[in-house]
């Protein structure tokens, strides 16, 4: 530090600053091809594995819009291979366990997005921009003792 830095010119040629501190990301694939993830939203966990394809979903073994049967969830499903413009170029392989059926959604969405990462590690600003990497932590409250629920009190009667 025996070198003093008096204005924005004298920045850029500083030596021993590192411009660059981003860690370089490259491509991990298993011995098949494919790009492995795990995902997570409430109490489910998703396995999902993406290889080069056409385009299919498979979900615990079943066509992903015969196991999500609202729209809604097919659509958070497909929402990472939309936003990183991949839609038809990769079959999704994905086991799923606990939760519901929203939150398994969610966590076949999170293990899309961390996959797809893997698989081509140049999409990761498309998809942390669109919030889709990051685990959602909201879990269900535990019941507390005294109460009737998380929070919600037995009735109140003065009588």
């Amino acid at each position: 530090m025996s070198e003093t830095i008096n204005s924005l010119e004298d920045l850029g040629t500083a030596t021993g600053i590192e411009t660059n501190d981003a860690p370089v990301r490259e491509q991990k694939l298993d011995a098949y091809g494919r790009a492995y993830a795990t995902g997570k939203r409430k109490d489910a966990v998703a396995r999902v594995w993406i290889k080069p394809g056409s385009g299919k979903i498979t979900v615990n073994g079943k066509e992903f819009v015969a196991y999500f049967a609202r729209p809604v969830l097919q659509m958070i499903l497909n929402q990472p291979i939309v936003a990183a413009e991949r839609v038809d170029q990769y079959d999704v392989i994905a086991t799923v366990a606990g939760g519901g059926l929203s939150g398994q959604a969610g966590a076949i969405r999170h293990g899309i997005s961390q996959a797809l990462t893997l698989f081509e590690p140049e999409l990761r600003p498309v998809l942390k921009k669109g919030g889709f990497l990051t685990r959602d932590s909201r879990v269900v409250e535990r019941k507390k003792y005294g109460k009737a629920k998380a929070r919600r009190s037995f009735q109140f009667s003065k009588r």
